[in-house]
């Protein structure tokens, strides 16, 4: 017989036994469709936490420390040859496969008036502010631009601003620390309405105790250039006592400490204002390519630091869930194909007559086992078919669950999908299920006797 015989033979017994084929179906396709969602949560998780880990552990970055606490000139006044200088950051600038590199340096925590009226505190950061979209940050209003007169403020900075006037009295004070702890204690909401800062003129302060018992406070006036965007999922709460984050060029850091200097007398940090800080963060465009830029730069004799550690761990651990789903998908497909068993062993008994007047007619051993076999076969492509759809049916669910309970919004609350890899491999399992289901009732179809299948019909 041909393999199309074959195949009408078995679809043929496939819709006499409705009832059968479709419990059987239905085994394979619970199987297969465990197999495809066990898989696809594998992958979907590893996939969601790589990318996360991407962001939150900066696995494709790279931060270089300065061996001189900051400056790049040693003790002695002299150019140290292992410290950060502005010639070395142009090198590593132009290393294959790094995208973008910018120095930082801790300027140290200031408050800032706004219209005579509003003041806070923010923690300053010098830096190329170009540069700072490269190293994730978004901004929603306006873009981060390279000059010495401007300033970028984080999102937090913008709320929690207190009266000027008030907040210099005692009892603004405590009215301000008293108003904290009511929000500690729940009594109270954290008041997150912001303040509009963008495009205004704020002045800076740094206050400087003198030797001889005064104090002088200095001003730079700076306008706010951006405002970053609230990072999603941060509660009131966590917006209103989280650090108040702001960003100045170089320059801007070094007339601030040229300013202080002047009034102390103390010469602070002597050096060219471009050599002057603290890190550098390279950003690679692979976190595969971390490593050999890594050894580049150390090369320039610089210490460096990166996450690929931990990220190697974690994907280790990922690969062992990833195993775990799939065990679990192939123990219920193995249950499943029992169930195939025993209905294919039925059939094989329902159908001795059948079986035994092919043997008379001339059909030999091969032929009835390839028969039971290509049965079993469409079974599971079938089983096959339907566990695909009803495995998309599931991932559809649970991403429709994650939509309506993620408060972050549906783009990143659909983190579960099936990779195209997963469902040939899907289909495979359940092709197989059914055929080797099928081996044992075609083997014992092919053993039965014609004559006294004949005679006992």
């Amino acid at each position: 017989m041909r393999f199309r015989d074959y195949i009408a033979l078995g679809w043929d017994q496939l819709r006499r036994r409705k009832v059968v084929t479709l419990l059987c179906v239905m085994g394979i396709a619970i199987g297969s469709a465990s197999i495809v969602v066990a898989l696809a949560f594998g992958e979907s998780i590893s996939h969601y936490s790589t990318k996360q880990m991407s962001y939150y552990l900066k696995t494709d970055e790279i931060t270089i420390m300065n061996q001189n606490g900051g400056s790049a000139d040693g003790s002695n006044g002299e150019l140290n040859e292992f410290g950060l200088t502005k010639q070395k950051l142009n090198m590593i600038k132009e290393l294959p496969h790094v995208k973008s590199a910018a120095s930082f340096a801790d300027v140290g925590s200031m408050p800032f008036i706004v219209d005579d009226t509003k003041t806070g505190m923010v923690s300053i950061v010098a830096t190329e502010l170009s540069t700072l979209p490269d190293f994730g940050h978004e901004f929603q209003q306006g873009v981060p631009i390279d000059q010495d007169n401007v300033i970028v403020l984080s999102y937090t900075a913008t709320v929690g601003l207190r009266d000027w006037q008030t907040s210099l009295t005692d009892g603004g004070r405590r009215q301000q620390s008293q108003l904290e702890q009511d929000i500690i204690q729940g009594r109270e909401k954290a008041p997150i309405v912001p303040y509009p800062l963008y495009r205004k003129q704020i002045r800076l302060q740094k206050t400087i105790n003198l030797p001889d018992g005064t104090v002088k406070t200095l001003e730079f006036p700076v306008r706010v250039v951006a405002i970053g965007k609230r990072e999603e999922g941060m509660s009131d709460r966590g917006v209103f006592f989280s650090q108040k984050q702001a960003y100045i060029s170089p320059g801007l850091a070094q007339q601030i400490r040229d300013a202080e200097a002047a009034v102390t007398g103390k010469n602070q940090r002597t050096g060219n204002a471009e050599n002057q800080f603290d890190t550098v963060q390279v950003k690679i465009d692979n976190a595969a390519n971390v490593e050999k830029t890594d050894k580049l730069i150390q090369s320039l004799k610089l210490r460096t630091s990166n996450n690929l550690s931990r990220q190697e761990s974690m994907s280790k651990e990922f690969a062992i869930v990833r195993i775990i789903f799939g065990g679990a998908g192939l123990f219920i497909l193995f249950v499943a194909s029992i169930s195939i068993v025993v209905a294919m062993t039925m059939s094989t008994h329902q159908r001795r007559r059948q079986i035994g007047i092919m043997k008379v007619l001339g059909a030999n051993l091969k032929q009835i086992r390839n028969m039971f076999v290509v049965e079993s076969a469409l079974l599971g492509v079938m089983g096959g078919l339907a566990g695909i759809l009803f495995a998309y049916w599931v991932i559809w669910g649970i991403n429709v669950i994650l939509v309506q309970t993620n408060p972050a919004g549906s783009a990143e609350a659909e983190i579960m999908f099936i990779s195209l890899w997963i469902l040939p491999l899907g289909m495979f399992f359940a092709i197989m299920t059914g055929v080797m289901s099928g081996i044992f009732p075609a083997i014992k179809a092919s053993r039965t006797d014609a004559l006294t299948a004949i005679k006992r019909e």
